[in-house]
């Protein structure tokens, strides 16, 4: 009987080339389960993942899923699993999932997180997990740019150029809905912050950009209306800098309201 095992991981993206498997044979999150997995299974298999993070990109609750017809425990699926993977990937939990689930398009939300340090000088021990924009950083001109980006819009403006093919008629094109957005300073790091935004979908480094944009606001290189003009340019040339990928962690992902 076949069986959907859903899973649930947390990795260190420093050393991978995103998630999705490459043609070229480059080391990924989902080549490298995949692998660990036809170990255990004995027959090979296709991990779908909830999203596909980018190089560099990390996740604290990634949610993947596969098919398989082996009667083993739930055990062997994450200590079994956990004891052949690098350590800089683990298996946080695996369960028995529904016949229809899917582990992206069953999704309703996700919610991304991008921390970033301010600071002249980074901690060393930081530097593997936060974009280093360093200048003076305010935080209500970058708080009142979020709350503009808040219900449904076409965010083109915000998606890397040349992701998609402009003239390809398919599914909702670059409109998205974010439901929340918010700017917080990082306890304990002074001249750290985290961004946050949940929405039904992103585009290919979407946060990033966002991110990117933001922090320029919030460095008073841009003023906070702008975001308005931004959207509506539907141009990636109007938004700011690709924040860099260390920064970015996939924090949660969500199938209920």
């Amino acid at each position: 009987m076949q069986r959907v095992i859903r899973l649930e991981l947390a990795y260190d993206g420093t050393a991978y080339c995103g998630w999705q498997r490459q043609r070229q044979g480059e080391v990924t999150i989902q080549a490298t389960l995949e692998e660990c997995l036809e170990i255990i299974c004995g027959h090979p298999l296709c991990v779908h993942g909830a999203g596909r993070t980018d190089a560099g990109v990390h996740a604290e609750a990634m949610v993947a899923h596969f098919l398989t017809t082996v009667a083993h425990p739930l055990a062997a699926f994450s200590k079994g699993l956990n004891s052949l993977l690098p350590q800089d990937i683990r298996i946080l939990s695996a369960q028995e999932a529904e016949a229809d689930f899917h582990s992206r398009f069953s999704a309703c939300s996700k919610t991304y997180r991008y921390d970033f340090f301010t600071g002249a000088v980074m901690p060393p021990a930081r530097r593997l997990y936060l974009g280093h924009l360093p200048g003076h950083f305010q935080a209500e001109p970058a708080r009142q740019a979020l709350e503009q980006l808040l219900g449904s819009h076409d965010f083109s403006s915000f998606e890397r150029a040349g992701s998609r093919d402009p003239d390809a008629v398919s599914g909702r094109g670059a409109v998205r809905t974010i439901m929340h957005a918010s700017c917080q300073p990082m306890a304990g790091l002074p001249g750290g912050w985290s961004l946050r935004l949940r929405g039904d979908g992103f585009l290919r480094q979407m946060v990033r950009i966002i991110a990117g944009t933001v922090i320029e606001i919030g460095q008073e290189k841009r003023v906070a209306d702008s975001m308005v003009a931004i959207l509506a340019a539907k141009d990636r040339k109007a938004a700011g800098q690709t924040a860099p990928a260390c920064g970015l962690f996939l924090e949660q992902v969500d199938y209920e309201f």
